[in-house]
């Protein structure tokens, strides 16, 4: 079940994060979008609903500029373990953060350092955990 956005809520989060939900198409709103991406992705535990959408249309618009100005492409794709290992790094989240949300401390060091693939139930705990889809670590 989807959660109801708060339109004067949603309003007020785009006047205050100081964006436009549109197509980015410079390298300044580049960097203003990623500026509030990593803002929305630190408020992990506390980000409110409409927040969560907002930082989704971001990523989104993020995620398609950079596949037509950046040749991401060309790199390959990230495997579930790098994606696991950038949103640890940019939400400052330990390695011991992970303890109990995808197992021990073996198992967390071992999924972090690309030594254990990251199964489906682990995703969904991640997914619950960063708050965002299960399916970047799929």
């Amino acid at each position: 079940m989807t959660a109801t956005i708060d339109k004067k809520k949603y309003l007020d989060l785009l006047n205050t994060a100081d964006i436009s939900p549109k197509v980015i198409e410079t390298e300044e709103e580049y960097d203003r979008f990623l500026a509030v991406a990593e803002k929305l992705m630190h408020k992990r535990l506390d980000r409110t609903t409409e927040e969560t959408a907002l930082l989704m249309l971001v990523v989104k618009l993020i995620e398609d500029y950079e596949s037509i100005h950046h040749n991401l492409d060309e790199w390959g794709k990230s495997t579930p373990t790098e994606i696991l290992r950038h949103i640890m790094a940019a939400s400052g989240t330990r390695n011991v953060d992970l303890i109990g949300i995808i197992g021990s401390s073996g198992v967390v060091s071992e999924v972090v350092n690309g030594k254990r693939n990251i199964s489906l139930a682990q995703a969904k705990n991640l997914g619950e955990f960063f708050k965002i889809s299960p399916t970047l670590f799929i």
